[in-house]
């Protein structure tokens, strides 16, 4: 398809459900499978942001990457700021992390996706790539059942409460961290079980969606603020509840915030202050996962498999592809 088919505003959304976006990720996917288990996680973040970058800049819009990934460990990025697209088409705002969980690639270990969120210009939140407490739940729930600066036990014992069963039926997700010991002590306590990873806090975020399948009914604890807002886009499109609140523990942190237009350092985020307006989230599997299955390379076939959220439908389609069209995947930058 032609890159410079101009697409009507009104039509933007449906365009980049049904193809566009999920082309970014799928290509991003790609690129960093082919980097499986070779150990080099900064190889295969950069070819997943470089071809990341290239299918974004065929896309008809003026997009400005607001969430970018990379900066604190200085590995490749889409950085913040960045106008990515073919400027023809409407102001849009992008999150990346073209490699979540660029260890798991590395180690060719389950979870690793592409992931990338778009919404209307000016929706998603701005910030600085800095960590970010969150605290997320699935949907079903009253309003306010756990709070971010509630005590873990509390948050616990209530959403114990409200699903009716007893605290130690609850299964919470948390990053593997060191900061995090005293927050896994605090969960166990109660009787609950935690489950641990390594990475990928986008897809532990969404597994509180559907904890039937997933087994995962909380995800607590501190992670980057750019997997924040887009594991709020895909929240905003199956349901639930979230919360953030960005770590600005020096002056040099809360000084790139305040240019980002972050007044409250304090300030805590919902869901809609995260991820606002009509947005779109995809993600491909790079590795095989709860949520996807990892790219297939065949003889003359790659497969992948993509799941794609929009909020303001509460759409959710899963989009399983074969390329047979190989050399569009060996492209140069």
């Amino acid at each position: 398809m032609s890159s410079d088919i101009t697409v009507p505003q009104g039509k933007l959304i449906e365009r980049i459900l049904t193809l566009e976006l999920v082309r970014v990720t799928e290509r991003a996917a790609v690129a960093a499978a082919r980097l499986r288990g070779h150990g080099n996680e900064k190889a295969a973040d950069q070819a997943a942001v470089d071809a990341m970058r290239r299918e974004l800049n065929r896309l008809p819009i003026d997009g400005t990457v607001v969430i970018g990934e990379g900066e604190r460990d200085e590995a490749p990025m889409l950085f913040i700021g960045e106008h990515v697209g073919n400027t023809n088409g409407p102001k849009v705002d992008i999150a990346v992390d073209p490699l979540e969980g660029t260890t798991l690639c590395a180690k060719d270990m389950p979870g690793s996706i592409a992931v990338m969120a778009m919404a209307e210009g000016g929706t998603l939140l701005a910030a600085p790539d800095v960590y970010m407490q969150k605290i997320a739940i699935g949907p079903g729930y009253p309003q306010g059942v756990v709070h971010i600066d509630a005590k873990p036990e509390d948050n616990i014992r209530n959403l114990a409460r409200a699903k009716g069963v007893e605290p130690s039926e609850i299964t919470a997700l948390v990053l593997d961290r060191p900061r995090h010991a005293d927050l896994i002590a605090a969960i166990r306590s109660t009787g609950a079980a935690v489950r641990l990873i390594s990475d990928g806090d986008v897809a532990g975020i969404i597994y509180t969606a559907n904890p039937e399948e997933t087994g995962i009914d909380i995800y607590m604890g501190i992670g980057a603020a750019p997997e924040g807002v887009l594991a709020a886009g895909a929240l905003r499109c199956i349901g639930g509840q979230m919360q953030g609140r960005l770590i600005l523990d020096t002056e040099e942190k809360r000084e790139r915030a305040r240019g980002m237009g972050v007044t409250d350092p304090e300030r805590i985020y919902d869901m809609k202050d995260l991820a606002s307006g009509d947005v779109i989230v995809a993600a491909t599997g790079v590795t095989d996962g709860a949520l996807l299955k990892g790219v297939r390379f065949g003889k003359d076939v790659i497969e992948t498999e993509t799941i794609v959220y929009r909020s303001i439908t509460g759409t959710v389609r899963r989009i399983t592809a074969e390329h047979r069209d190989l050399s569009k995947f060996h492209m140069e930058a």
